[in-house]
């Protein structure tokens, strides 16, 4: 068979802006066979195959790919499921093009394979009987897991194939973690999410919902009910806010809360008595893929103009450039070189000015970044109706209040080893809870390195 020698990516199908900045289902709506068999013969095979080292959970990529060259997707989906629990996910939201894609050898003289692309489409693709291999022997050995994110639901898969008994304690009513509170519905459809989740369920792994732990039972409780370790993967909902005047107004959200109410209690649902009001005018804080899904997001929701706001150039956006596009393209604003420095509110207490400075760029400061600098005497207001603060989110501290001895970095993170083990023996932690918030992918690797190393401390256990 011969590898298709053509320097671009095929295309991913995409509905229109204009359409789909009116509704809630998936922008970009898949390859087709055709399409993906097309895409797999680009892959040359590289015996090196530097492309799993850009792949936090070491998919084995090119022999995925291989078997969608044959034909055999259920293979495809076989083999990238021996290391990722979440593929369908993966495929959609994994930032590739700066991981696995970027070791593409083929993006030297062109554009790299489109293997989050080919993921997606062996995950969607595979027969149902053909799910899941996770099934394994079990051992007698229990698990807990707190939080049902990406890195807890790869930790469970993960130790479930080694055969233990795995239960995931999660707070919300609902598990998914980020993906079915943080991801909106047009990137992430939770279908998808459910079903990968009921694959996990289905080998055995036990999740319990309305579990919040640090309040109706603390860690070592659980190691009390027989659990041998524990793994700590609640995250990082705690939002942050800038400081500034008027922050308490009405219309005032932190993103994590907007995208919550959205995502997890269905406010673009009439039928749903969850509703969230964002008036004409939006204003989003931020530059990340976070600030992108709120203001699209809110462009869903019905608001006219919405503008995001970013302290640096748009080539300093840490968000995708997919994502970015996608956003300019469904008529977001991007107001860059910009800063606020208040919010302005009416006699009632509802927003209904941002007050802002334009800022000019720097030397490099510690993020490697050009450091924005105030232009004194630059200050504007812009009229909004809503303001969503889009600048981060650090971890809920209950865990940290409610466990004796566990090592906490500055800035309310657990300090773990490179091995994901914590300051006490038998409880690991990983994910955003550990770096503060980052990548879907990145969490799922620190939960499958947890997950290894689990195993390896009850064997060792045993042995003594």
């Amino acid at each position: 068979m011969t590898t298709d020698n053509s320097q671009k990516k095929v295309l991913m199908p995409h509905q229109l802006p204009g359409i789909r900045s009116k509704n809630w289902e998936e922008v970009a709506t898949g390859y087709t066979a055709e399409m993906a068999f097309k895409e797999a013969e680009r892959c040359i095979g590289c015996k090196n195959s530097p492309c799993i080292s850009g792949c936090p959970v070491d998919v084995d990529i090119p022999r995925f790919i291989k078997k969608i060259k044959e034909g055999l997707v259920n293979e495809a989906y076989s083999i990238i499921t021996k290391t990722n629990a979440l593929p369908a996910i993966c495929g959609r939201v994994c930032p590739q093009e700066t991981q696995c894609e970027a070791k593409c050898i083929r993006g030297l003289k062109g554009e790299p394979v489109a293997i989050g692309r080919l993921e997606r489409f062996a995950a969607d693709n595979a027969k149902e009987d053909n799910e899941s291999d996770i099934t394994a022997i079990k051992n007698g050995c229990q698990i807990a897991i707190i939080g049902s994110g990406p890195a807890g639901l790869t930790c469970a898969g993960a130790l479930a194939k080694l055969g233990y008994d795995v239960t995931i304690f999660e707070a919300f009513h609902k598990p998914g973690g980020v993906l079915v509170y943080g991801i909106p519905e047009f990137r992430l459809p939770k279908s998808i999410v459910s079903k990968e989740i009921s694959i996990l369920e289905n080998s055995g792994v036990l999740i319990k919902v309305d579990h919040v732990i640090g309040r109706i039972k603390t860690i070592s409780e659980l190691f009390e009910e027989g659990y041998k370790a524990i793994f700590v993967s609640t995250g990082a909902g705690l939002p942050m806010f800038m400081g500034i005047t008027g922050e308490e107004a009405i219309g005032v959200y932190s993103a994590n809360e907007f995208l919550t109410r959205i995502n997890l209690m269905k406010a673009y649902d009439k039928n749903y008595v969850t509703p969230i009001n964002v008036g004409e005018n939006v204003a989003v804080v931020g530059g990340g893929n976070v600030a992108m899904d709120a203001a699209r997001c809110a462009k869903r929701m019905g608001a006219e103009i919405v503008t995001v706001i970013y302290r640096r150039s748009e080539q300093e956006m840490p968000a995708r450039r997919e994502e970015i596009e996608h956003a300019k393209e469904e008529g977001i604003i991007l107001q860059t070189l910009s800063n606020p420095v208040s919010i302005i509110s009416n006699k009632d207490g509802y927003a209904e000015g941002l007050e802002y400075i334009k800022m000019k760029l720097g030397e490099p400061d510690s993020s490697g970044r050009r450091a924005p600098i105030p232009e004194e005497g630059t200050n504007q207001i812009m009229r909004v109706d809503t303001v969503i603060m889009a600048i981060g989110t650090s971890p809920n501290p209950l865990i940290a209040m409610t466990t004796e001895n566990l090592e906490i970095k500055p800035g309310g993170c657990v300090k773990t080893d490179d091995n994901m083990r914590t300051s006490i023996e038998g409880v690991w932690a990983g994910g955003d809870v550990v770096t503060g918030s980052a990548t879907v992918i990145l969490a799922m690797g620190a939960g499958l390195k947890a997950a290894y190393d689990i195993d390896k401390y009850i064997n060792i256990s045993r042995n003594q």
